[in-house]
């Protein structure tokens, strides 16, 4: 006879057997209404690609977050991970090939939307919502594991329903992927490359903690036939397996973000140090591989460019070339609108 401890475990955490047929008909599109509900499907990612596509290069987060909201991508997502749990390798392959559709739906409207944009007007580096989507690192995997969590327990109560918004916005699925369409579209490879990453490293965190959380509420209960075993342990083998695989370049680009950042710190000490005594103040310093883009903001005198060059190559233990953007000053808070460059190369050939 079941303890009384295991009965108030399975009556908080476990998943309710009534609930199953609702559970089933929010997460799978079958039955008669299929056309329907794949019509409204479309539909509905349709306005989502649209309204995120242009949030994004309008660089507007509040239209994106709203995107996010309208976007119905979620639900095959983790229709995919309850199909896995349940041990349906039928619905596990259709809420699949739903998601596929609507992937490359969203990177071929994004596409067509953006071919009517102006080229001058889309910043890969200013644009904060496209900057901050194509250099994926851990802490997106870390977010997505948690996001994809919360959808699919939320997905498994009745009572929680009114906060699956929120999660649609934190595993965020259709603004990389406008992303990547927009980068396609600028034969900006790199770029659709790094946000076509970080679509995957939020799908596989999506489906492997989905179809965690499934089985810790009990849905796995419900599917006990030695084939829906066998579908199950295989599903839970491509997802860990699809994880580790977006964690290599995922740690990759954690990496060198880290050394860009540490390099960055060490240049802008340097400049720091080499300013001192005059009127001049850093603006701005980054490493751009064996370059050092400095810009820094004063007026009068400044020291030695090659100084300054030998102490950037001494702290970042290896040769570099200096190019210092001069922004001038005539006097206190009176700024010429005049961006000077001198590289010590130039400096040297003089």
């Amino acid at each position: 006879m079941p303890s009384k401890t295991r009965l108030d475990l399975d009556n908080w955490l476990g998943f309710n057997p009534d609930y199953l047929s609702v559970f089933e008909d929010k997460l799978f599109l079958e039955g008669t209404l299929t056309g329907r509900r794949l019509t409204n499907f479309f539909a509905l990612l349709l306005f989502a690609i649209i309204i995120a596509t242009y949030g994004i290069l309008s660089d507007a987060s509040a239209t994106v977050i709203g995107a996010m909201l309208v976007a119905p991508l979620m639900t095959p997502v983790i229709g995919t991970a309850a199909a896995v749990v349940m041990g349906s390798e039928r619905r596990a392959l259709r809420s699949l090939a739903l998601t596929a559709a609507g992937v490359a739906s969203v990177i071929f409207i994004a596409f067509l939307l953006t071919w009517v944009v102006p080229d001058i007007t889309i910043s890969f580096t200013e644009n904060e919502e496209i900057s901050s989507r194509i250099n994926p690192g851990l802490y997106a995997l870390v977010t997505a594991l948690g996001a994809g969590a919360a959808g699919a327990y939320i997905s498994s109560r009745a009572e929680l329903s009114d906060s699956i918004g929120g999660v649609a916005i934190a595993i965020a699925l259709v603004p990389p992927l406008c992303v990547v369409g927009i980068s396609l579209q600028e034969c900006q490879w790199d770029a659709a490359t790094g946000a076509f990453l970080l679509f995957l490293t939020n799908y596989m965190a999506a489906l492997l903690a989905g179809a965690s959380v499934l089985v810790v509420v009990g849905l796995d209960k419900q599917s006990l036939k030695p084939e829906q075993v066998r579908v199950r342990s295989r599903g839970f083998r491509m997802f860990v397996l699809g994880t580790l695989l977006v964690i290599v370049p995922l740690t990759w680009t954690a990496i060198t973000g880290f050394k860009s950042l540490k390099d960055d710190s060490i240049a802008t000490i340097e400049v720091q140090k080499w300013l001192e005594g005059t009127s001049y103040e850093v603006v701005s310093v980054e490493v751009d591989d064996y370059t050092v883009n400095a810009s820094v903001d004063g007026y009068g005198e400044l020291n030695s460019l090659q100084e300054l060059e030998n102490q950037l190559t001494l702290a970042l233990d290896h040769p570099v070339t200096l190019e210092l953007h001069l922004i001038l000053t005539l006097m206190r808070n009176t700024s010429v609108p005049l961006n000077v460059i001198i590289e010590t190369d130039k400096v040297k050939d003089d």
